[in-house]
């Protein structure tokens, strides 16, 4: 059974980072980042996607592949992972 990722964000540009926290509103007393993980760069590859290791945000390319696709029916690609072999 395949599950949507969490948090589907369009991009357009191959090389992508992410922090888990940029859609986290920041207060007086805290930061968002400290409510993420640490901040790290992605790769999308010719799938047209790719998942960050940490919070399972899926990054795809506008115009790509993957891009207009039921995001439950693809398989997690975190960088440097071969989704052929699950």
């Amino acid at each position: 059974m395949s599950i949507a990722p969490p948090e589907v964000t369009l991009v357009e540009t191959r090389r992508v980072s992410c922090d888990g926290a940029d859609a986290i509103r920041g207060g007086d007393r805290f930061r968002p980042s400290a409510l993420g993980h640490p901040r790290i760069y992605l790769e999308i590859d010719e799938h047209g996607y790719v998942d960050c290791g940490y919070c399972d945000r899926r990054f795809v390319l506008k115009g790509g592949p993957a891009d207009g696709v039921d995001q439950a029916s693809l398989p997690d690609i975190s960088e440097g992972a071969d989704p052929g072999h699950r």
